[in-house]
């Protein structure tokens, strides 16, 4: 091939994604709750009255094609910044270029989380005297990564992943576009196929089109005709990762969160999906296996305290074993949790007891409670008239205080009548009732005696 020639098209070169980048809103797929008919980002946009905003959602689902879209509607010069390589001199070289323009500009920031506090600010009395009309992309939570300054400025639109039927039209589109798209070719892509790569893109309609364009270029060809099997498909899938999960990230807080949640729930089905998302989009095993023990104590407790110990056999067959025998440990040790009774009396306990540990001040250990090794802490009356609870019926030293005087009657631990918990709360009962009658003949000892 001339080199003259090679070099045009590596110059001119444009990916599939970018090609096909909606111009007109008729053209954008999905967001149809934004951009649909009458709803508010289609009305702001064919109003033609710019405003700032920030775009919200997952990687693939058209924040940057919505703010060029946004540009042209409001025939607006249009500036790009990406957090990733940019800085505040930037910044500032983008507003001196704006401001020598004379003219309405849109200043859209890509991966807008990644600026720090400063790098934000800078935007805002830019913003405030209309220099640059402000979008923003992130696919970060707005409300923990932006400022507050800068999100009272913007309006914050939030896009949803694309659904299958969104993606099987932009397939459609790709394959059938002659001028944009790869149309030019026949395709022998059967329908399942395509199907299949709409699910496994996971909302994504750059992935989608960028495996459309792998395809083109490896899939073999008859004629004018592309030729895609099911072996082609699956190896181009295997090559990356189908599946969104940002560790650290909303998608993975979201994910523990339903985790734990189907655990609390008692729904092991639930439980069992949403353990194998985070594993199948990458999450370390030992930190699903670290949160599962706490789910143990936190949501099942006393109810079943064989759910702690099948927890940690779980953690340390991971540890041991690691992968795959550490995660079917793991499923066990969720699908059990799911399945059995639950209780969250000890976690409100602790809670409560820790809040009282920590506002009440450094209590007096009673006397009788105190240990006593030294003479001078006997003559002191540490631990005297202590009783020894086995020597006791029951085993028990019915109306024996053992906590600070403040606290003598406090409750913390209020049993529930689910699973093991059950038979702790009726031996707990009946050893209230041995203290109430101990009450009961103290007082009737004490005015026997006129000692009342």
């Amino acid at each position: 091939m001339d080199q003259d020639l090679l070099n045009i098209n590596e110059a001119t070169y444009q990916p599939l994604a970018d090609r096909l980048r909606p111009s007109i809103l008729p053209e954008f797929f999905g967001q149809t709750h934004l951009i649909g008919k009458n709803k508010p980002l289609s009305l702001a946009i064919e109003s033609g009255h710019a405003h700032s905003m920030i775009f919200w959602g997952p990687p693939g689902t058209g924040k940057t094609t919505l703010a060029k879209l946004a540009a042209n509607y409001f025939k607006a010069r249009f500036i790009t910044l990406s957090a990733v390589l940019s800085g505040v001199k930037d910044i500032r070289a983008a507003i001196e270029q704006t401001k020598a323009q004379s003219e309405q500009t849109i200043l859209f920031v890509d991966e807008v989380h990644r600026f720090n506090k400063a790098q934000q600010d800078a935007f805002l009395p830019h913003i405030e005297d209309g220099t640059i009309t402000f979008i923003g992309a992130t696919t970060e939570n707005p409300s923990f990564e932006l400022n507050n300054a800068l999100l009272s400025r913007a309006r914050v639109y939030v896009l949803k992943a694309l659904t299958q039927d969104d993606l099987m039209q932009i397939i459609h589109r790709a394959l059938s576009d002659e001028e944009k798209g790869l149309g030019h070719w026949d395709w022998d892509f059967p329908m399942e196929l395509q199907q299949l790569l709409a699910r496994v893109a996971d909302g994504d309609a750059r992935r989608v089109l960028n495996i459309v364009e792998i395809l083109a270029d490896l899939a073999p060809r008859q004629n004018k005709t592309i030729l895609v099997d099911e072996t082609l498909l699956n190896e181009v899938l295997s090559n990356g990762q189908n599946r969104r999960f940002d560790k650290g990230g909303e998608v993975f807080y979201d994910q523990i969160s339903a985790l734990h949640k189907a655990v609390r729930g008692s729904s092991p089905d639930a439980a069992l999906y949403w353990m194998c998302r985070m594993l199948d989009g990458g999450c370390d095993a030992l930190y699903i296996a670290r949160r599962v023990v706490r789910m143990a104590s936190e949501d099942i407790g006393n109810a079943d305290p064989r759910a702690l110990q099948l927890s940690i056999n779980a953690w340390d067959t991971i540890e041991r074993l690691g992968s795959p025998e550490g995660e079917l440990a793991l499923a066990q040790a969720v699908v059990y949790m799911a399945s059995v009774p639950k209780s969250n009396a000890v976690y409100n306990a602790y809670n409560q007891a820790m809040a009282d540990a920590r506002n009440s001040g450094s209590l007096e250990v009673p006397l009788h409670l105190r240990n006593a090794p030294t003479k001078l802490m006997k003559q002191l009356d540490y631990g005297k008239k202590y009783r020894y609870a086995h020597d006791e019926p029951h085993h028990y030293a019915a109306g024996e205080n053992y906590m600070p005087e403040a606290l003598q009657h406090k409750k913390y631990y209020h049993p529930t009548k689910q699973g093991l918990e059950k038979n702790i709360e009726e031996r707990l009962r009946f050893l209230r009732q041995l203290d109430q009658q101990y009450a009961i003949q103290e007082r009737n000892k004490r005015k026997a005696t006129g000692d009342v």
